[in-house]
């Protein structure tokens, strides 16, 4: 681990159960300040357990965790009063305006200025359109906003975002990573999303949870090495072709119709099938119309680390 100074996170050995399922086994990561990372997993791997162990919210645990050098369990105020926190269920009241929620959220936290710092927020996420709605007016991607202000109002050092995405639309997507890049400039932000398109846009540093199991933890240029030169061939064939052959030919980890005729498919490691696969689409009289390959991307190595076994 590195020395206090390097990190503004700090997770060691944790582990969390439910009575008998595991959510977490030993766990262990730390968190630079300026820092924008992801946290990947299928549904049910950890990760929402693991930022609520992070910001206090779940105290029974297994194991250490540090924010800004404080402990967790022996502070717990101290820790959420650094730490700002967007919940994958979004805790508004519906009865409220967004004005009026705000600046309930800045008196909870004991701020002066207070129409200062809601004015800023109201600024910095957009909300200005929807000022004279209540919460339960709002599209999903204003009540994301309206998340995203409540989690930042008090300027924390952290920001813990659990699939701030979900239910946007591309307008929404694109002003929503604006924000999160100006604002991780000088924050650590840990982001937990199924959005492969905007962990590229956004991080720095990829974590993958498998089974409650830290299972890649790697700077997001470095991740296509845990690919073992496996490549991905898109191919399309000619208009009533019948590609279901591409299921029984043992080529591929993995395929997947991605719409009719069109393919994607997983090679081996270290294999090139692109020759084979000629001359089988002759024999199935299957005629090629595009054919594309190329480096395993996230959304592969997120499948191949993954898998029912968790291994590569």
């Amino acid at each position: 681990m590195e020395t206090k100074k390097d990190w503004s996170v700090l997770v060691e050995h944790v582990s969390k159960s439910y009575w008998k399922h595991k959510a977490l086994k030993d766990v262990s990561f730390t968190l630079r300040d300026g820092e924008i990372c992801a946290f990947l997993g299928p549904n049910g791997a950890g990760k929402s357990t693991a930022m609520k162990v992070i910001t206090g919210y779940l105290p029974e645990f297994d194991g250490k965790v540090e924010v800004n050098g404080v402990d967790v369990r022996k502070y717990p105020l101290e820790v959420k009063r650094s730490i700002g926190y967007l919940p994958e269920t979004n805790p508004l009241y519906p009865d409220m305006y967004v004005r009026e929620y705000l600046t309930h959220v800045v008196k909870l936290y004991g701020l002066t200025h207070i129409k200062r710092k809601v004015d800023e927020m109201i600024e910095m996420t957009g909300l200005e359109p929807v000022l004279k709605k209540k919460m339960e007016e709002l599209s999903k991607g204003y009540r994301q906003r309206v998340g995203l202000a409540q989690a930042l109002i008090h300027d924390p050092k952290v920001l813990m975002l659990d699939e701030p995405m979900t239910g946007l639309d591309p307008n929404q997507l694109d002003e929503m990573r604006k924000v999160i890049l100006r604002i991780g400039r000088d924050k650590t932000v840990l982001l937990s999303t199924h959005v492969m398109q905007e962990v590229q846009a956004l991080c720095d540093r990829v974590m993958v949870l498998h089974e409650g199991r830290l299972v890649a933890d790697k700077p997001i240029g470095e991740l296509a090495f845990l690919a073992d030169n496996r490549i991905t061939v898109t191919v399309r064939f000619a208009p009533g072709s019948n590609g279901r052959w591409l299921e029984r030919c043992g080529l591929f980890e993995r395929v997947s119709e991605l719409a009719a005729g069109c393919w994607q498919l997983t090679a081996r490691p270290k294999e090139d099938p692109r020759v084979e696969l000629f001359r089988l689409a002759a024999e199935h009289n299957c005629p090629m119309f595009e054919l594309k390959a190329e480096e395993a991307g996230l959304e592969e190595i997120f499948h191949i680390l993954t898998k029912e076994d968790g291994s590569l």
